[in-house]
């Protein structure tokens, strides 16, 4: 008998050890700075320049964090390389799971990716490390090079819908897994949040692990309240030995 198929859905939480903040939690972004939240608001950023020049400041400051991949990151590439079949399901645009070494074509990236930009009318794509360049070099909201349209990051804000295609592999993977770990997500954003009750009704072992209570949570086999960074490492490598039992 295969190895079991483990899918790994993370959230905000799954990065907070890179230095990169969440937003929901105790300490999040939106509940310190409610406002905040307009930045990222579809709506808000394309009828107003100033959102969209606190946007790209705020963009550049997150890029100068430089955050790399930490122990969480790293070991569920390390399971993927022992030859567990893992596939990545993501909340996060942050890049941190590729970085850590998952293949790209295994990671879907429900809201989108921030290492992209994206305009808005045309619909060409460039690098974010060229848009801040031009942010750095004193343009506070650069239009697309190619129409003059207005650019955005290449992630879906609040207001725009997923992309079908990536939901639907996604839903696919949660219907076919035998493993379902939700990691630092509040489980609260839909339709991403539903993926973990679809596993679970497809049969799937439910694991969550999060420092706050979840919608999920009655439904899960096991729930881990232990610090991320330590807990979910060790986690894999109990699966990597014990299989989906």
């Amino acid at each position: 008998m295969g190895k079991p198929l483990v899918a790994v859905f993370t959230g905000a939480g799954m990065s907070t050890d890179s230095g990169i903040p969440d937003y929901r939690g105790p300490q999040g972004l939106w509940r310190r700075d409610p406002d905040a939240e307009k930045l990222v608001t579809y709506a808000y950023y394309m009828a107003d320049p100033e959102i969209r020049r606190r946007s790209w400041l705020m963009r550049a400051e997150l890029r100068a964090l430089d955050p790399r991949p930490n122990a969480a990151h790293l070991a569920v590439a390390e399971l993927e390389r022992g030859g567990t079949p893992v596939r990545v399901i993501t909340q996060n645009v942050d890049g941190l799971h590729q970085l850590a070494g998952m293949p790209a074509r295994k990671v879907f990236e429900l809201h989108g990716t921030a290492r992209s930009v994206v305009c808005t009318a045309c619909h060409a794509r460039s690098g974010m490390d060229e848009a801040l360049a031009r942010v750095a070099a004193g343009e506070p909201d650069p239009a697309c090079l190619e129409c003059g349209g207005i650019l955005k990051s290449a992630t879906v804000m609040f207001g725009q819908r997923l992309d079908p295609g990536v939901l639907g592999q996604a839903m696919a993977v949660a219907k076919a897994c035998q493993v379902f770990i939700a990691v630092g997500s509040t489980l609260q954003v839909q339709p991403a949040a539903s993926l973990a009750g679809m596993a679970a009704e497809a049969g799937a072992r439910l694991i969550i692990v999060n420092d706050q209570e979840t919608p999920y949570d009655p439904l899960a086999d096991e729930v881990v309240r232990e610090p991320i960074g330590t807990a979910l490492p060790a986690l894999l490598a109990r699966l990597a030995t014990e299989g989906p039992a």
